[in-house]
């Protein structure tokens, strides 16, 4: 009797994991793949996905309680962020600036857990320079990206991204093109002309880099994770509201309390999973 209660709290403690996980993959600034690690379940899930029909017998029933909340943790929180960036844009996304600004000395902190060379910080360069060319550009050229299939494939692409690379968050790519707030208020209202792609796109990005993401990480950690904090870095600068700062003097306040709030609490969240991260 003890030993199944002792099993169905692991159970428990795997769901309550995997729903962090999932809030942490559609959460601006939070990263499902540093969760994946804090918790002790990255390494399990990348043998899974490089390498699926040999690991299924021995990986998958670990990981089903994890999926379970995964999909709880997603799906729960997506309607809510619609919500909020449809009525409340510019304090939503300082709070999530905040958020992502908070999480920065994690990031970096975990960039730097192999050590640091001058090709780290070299990659992270590049990674910034790029990702401002890229993001100034479209605002130069006035494009303006409309969602659709193609699009909403990209989506997946990067959300997956976020669950294989630790430290990328979906929404720092998303968000400048504008299409963060489209495939969220799709994934909340379960709309299969956003679902459909983005699973696609997903299953796609798993299947083409996952081993490959898993060797880069495995054999290049500090200069492949200090790429990520630059494209971190250069898509959260792009996304700041600054003509709203200047709109008003509550607005501006509104936007630097929420701003405040989105750091404190990234701040937190940084030293309760270093405290009380479960094996």
């Amino acid at each position: 009797m003890k030993q199944n209660n002792f099993s169905l709290t692991r159970f428990l403690i795997k769901v309550l994991q995997g729903a962090l996980i999932g809030l942490g993959a559609v959460l601006p600034g939070i990263s499902g793949g540093v969760l994946c690690v804090i918790f002790g379940i990255y390494k399990t899930i990348m043998e899974f996905l490089a390498d699926p029909f040999r690991k299924f017998k021995t990986h998958v029933p670990k990981l089903i309680p994890v999926g379970i909340g995964g999909v709880i943790g997603f799906l729960g929180i997506a309607n809510v962020l619609s919500f909020f960036l449809e009525k409340y844009p510019e304090p939503s996304v300082c709070l999530f600036v905040g958020l992502i600004g908070g999480m920065l000395p994690s990031l970096f902190r975990e960039a730097g857990e192999q050590g640091r060379s001058m090709a780290s910080f070299v990659s992270m360069g590049i990674a910034m320079v790029l990702v401002f060319a890229l993001l100034i550009s479209l605002q130069i050229f006035s494009v303006e990206i409309t969602p659709n299939f193609m699009w909403y494939i990209f989506c997946g692409c990067c959300l997956a991204l976020s669950v294989i690379a630790p430290g990328m968050s979906f929404s720092t790519l998303l968000m400048p093109l504008g299409l963060y707030e489209p495939f969220v208020d799709g994934i909340g209202h379960l709309d299969f002309a956003v679902l459909i792609p983005g699973g696609i796109g997903g299953l796609a990005t798993v299947i083409l880099f996952a081993k490959a993401i898993d060797t880069l990480f495995k054999h290049h950690y500090s200069v492949a994770f200090h790429a990520i904090v630059g494209v971190v870095i250069a898509a959260t600068v792009m996304i700041i509201p600054f003509a709203s700062f200047a709109a008003s003097v509550t607005s501006c306040l509104v936007n630097v309390i929420c701003l405040a709030v989105g750091i404190v609490a990234a701040l937190w969240l940084d030293k309760f999973n270093q405290r009380f991260a479960v094996e």
